[in-house]
């Protein structure tokens, strides 16, 4: 029986509230999360209800927490980019969903509570056997790091690459699968996590100090690749260690030393670096050297690449880590791991 409006499909007893996480000021503080209940979301034309099983903690998260992310929902919002759950109910003129499908999304806000609505274009399938917790570390960050490698990179094996921190929920995808696909790996991170680095197949340097030293010492030709989400100066950096032909893809910006509410400046440095190398790779004058800046965005090419990924995890070659899960009422406690740098791999939250 449909508990749901007219032409709508609907599994068991429909409940009246649902447990959600609030962002209810942008100051930096991960107290400004309180838990709160909310009306149980109806699936509208379009769209389905997703009731989550794991939702991924991301910097964006951290971003938006400090009123630094560019283009920020308005307060008070639910946060949670990514998520993997199972259908609840389908809205009006969905089709290729049902109820039951165990499915992926990145709504890029809305996935911290305990069901969502989401619109169905966006979602991915995911397959029965994988534990929620690292398929959802698959979900943005897995996409992020394949897509940077094989479409944006074009990453070839024997190539040397910079991961800059490769120990975060992005990096220790993307080391993982550029080792798999044949290309030398150096990773920064600090040095408690070098092991972790390594336990990859990378090479762990420090990122504190002159870490353009640090790398031209061990890689002495250059870099085919730089992969920075730290942005600011240290771009230049990555810049400057490239090899002739080599490829910086920047895919984020650091916050830190930002006041609340300067939400588009921190990456503007990065903005006005990739456009003014771009305009001298136009006239020849970078040596073959290409920036680029990267988004992941939902689609196709999205659906393709994680079903990839999760091919790998099925043979048995790539294990995403999921560093903790937290139940909602802790979520603050995740974005405090990824604030204070304790992260090696992706903080999950199971509802």
């Amino acid at each position: 029986m449909s508990l749901n409006l007219p032409e709508s499909a609907a599994v068991g007893a429909r409940p009246a509230e649902v447990r959600q996480v609030v962002l209810t000021e942008a100051l930096g503080d991960p107290t400004a999360l309180k838990v709160r209940t909310a009306p149980m979301p109806l699936a509208r034309k379009g769209r389905v209800v997703v009731r989550v099983e794991a939702a991924g903690v991301s910097y964006a998260e951290v971003q938006m927490l400090g009123g630094l992310h560019p283009f920020p929902p308005k307060l008070p919002y639910v946060p949670g980019y990514d998520l993997v759950g199972e259908i609840a109910e389908v809205g009006p003129g969905v089709t290729g969903w049902s109820v039951g499908d165990r499915v992926a999304a990145m709504p890029r806000s809305g996935a911290w509570q305990e069901c969502v609505e989401v619109a169905a274009s966006g979602l991915a399938p995911v397959p029965r056997a994988l534990d929620a917790g690292e398929a959802v570390a698959l979900v943005c960050n897995g996409v992020t790091a394949w897509q940077m490698l094989h479409r944006g990179a074009k990453v070839r094996p024997g190539e040397t690459v910079l991961v800059q921190g490769a120990s975060g929920g992005v990096g220790s995808v993307l080391t993982r699968l550029a080792v798999h696909h044949g290309a030398r790996v150096i990773g920064t991170a600090s040095p408690a996590k070098h092991d972790q680095v390594r336990a990859m197949g990378a090479e762990p340097v420090d990122y504190r100090g002159d870490l353009a030293a640090t790398v031209r010492a061990v890689a002495p030709d250059g870099l085919d690749a730089v992969f920075d989400h730290i942005g600011g100066k240290g771009i230049t950096t990555g810049w400057r260690l490239l090899a002739r032909g080599g490829r910086l893809i920047s895919f984020d910006s650091s916050v830190r030393g930002f006041q609340s509410g300067q939400w588009f400046r921190p990456h503007l440095p990065v903005l006005r670096r990739v456009a003014g190398w771009t305009l001298l790779r136009a006239v020849g004058a970078t040596g073959g050297r290409v920036a680029k800046t990267y988004y992941v965005r939902p689609g196709d090419k999205f659906r393709a690449d994680l079903a990839a990924l999760f091919d790998l995890v099925a043979q048995g070659v790539l294990t995403p880590h999921v560093d903790a899960r937290h139940r909602l009422d802790r979520a603050a406690d995740a974005v405090r791991a990824l604030i204070e740098g304790r992260v090696v791999g992706k903080q999950v939250l199971v509802p």
